[in-house]
């Protein structure tokens, strides 16, 4: 066998699932990544959400530890979980979606011989249609995950037909708008700093989960902060119909201009960096988790299929 032939099998092994790999292999390796992304940093993404949603006269302690340990000696153990059930019904099939939207839209944009050659512009499309495609199915799972976060105490069906009674089925998507802004250049940015970090860490395009991992890292610190005055607002957005919620100005805040103003009118520009350390906390080890796992998934199920 020649060098050129080795060489190319590791390159698909890493880059892409071979294109004549069946669907679901995407589906399965999409629905892994994003089951762990979630599930693994909850509960720093559960801390993210009561500090956004907090009132503006409410003392927050500067220590993360601290807050975890205050919730956990006041609410038990588990209220830091709370919402995880959400999450993990969502993310399946929503990074399924997303990952699966992206290699298509990535085939169908790139040429396979430029797969390996630097396409910002094309891998930053691909990855707004894949965020578009899958927060449409995740939204809902997202809206009841951050209700529940603020509602330890209630279940996940208690919390959607609490929703759905009480507001309707467009409360489910309230922050679908807010949320596309936010993540597709979240998710753009961190298709092209991830690709573009492996290719200059890994040139060789050999299967490499610690250059996995860093990339994924650094993809998700740098689109973390970047992206925190959105997430703010989507988070008012969502928790709005909440008990927890007692300001008229962020309880009647159902839009992207009303959120907006009630931000700064409560909390004035901070209010829109809410929550930022325990965002990139929270992000930045679990978009590497979601990368690796990621290319985990493809690289079991390609080394299945060969062999």
């Amino acid at each position: 066998m020649s060098d050129t032939h080795l060489h190319d099998s590791n390159d698909i092994d890493y880059e892409a699932l071979p294109p004549n790999s069946p669907l679901y292999h995407q589906l399965l390796a999409g629905a892994f990544a994003g089951i762990m992304e979630h599930s693994v940093m909850f509960p720093i993404d559960a801390l993210k959400t009561r500090m956004q949603s907090v009132s503006a006269t409410s003392h927050t302690s500067r220590s993360l530890l601290s807050q975890i340990s205050k919730i956990s000696s006041m609410e038990g153990s588990f209220a830091l979980w709370k919402g995880v059930q959400s999450v993990i019904l969502g993310a399946g099939p929503a990074h399924a979606v997303y990952f699966g939207t992206y290699e298509f839209c990535k085939k169908k944009l790139i040429k396979e011989e430029d797969l390996f050659t630097y396409q910002p512009l094309k891998t930053a499309l691909s990855g707004a249609a894949a965020t578009t495609a899958s927060d449409a199915l995740m939204n809902p799972f997202d809206t009841i995950k951050q209700r529940m976060q603020l509602n330890p105490n209630y279940k996940v069906w208690q919390i959607t037909k609490q929703i759905y009674q009480t507001e309707g089925f467009k409360a489910f998507y309230y922050s679908y708008p807010t949320t596309l802004v936010m993540n597709i250049p979240f998710t753009a940015l961190n298709f092209v700093i991830y690709e573009s970090s492996t290719n200059f860490l890994n040139p060789s395009h050999t299967y490499n989960p610690l250059i996995h991992c860093i990339c994924g890292g650094l993809s998700g610190t740098l689109c973390a902060a970047v992206t925190t005055p959105l997430d703010c607002i989507k988070t008012v957005l969502q928790v709005r119909g909440s008990n927890t919620v007692t300001l008229p100005i962020l309880k009647e805040a159902n839009t992207f201009q009303k959120a907006t103003k009630a931000l700064l009118e409560v909390y004035g520009w901070k209010g829109f960096w809410r929550g930022l350390k325990p965002r990139i906390i929270a992000t930045m080890p679990a978009t590497a988790i979601s990368w690796t796992a990621y290319e985990c998934a493809k690289h079991f199920l390609t080394t299945s299929t060969v062999i």
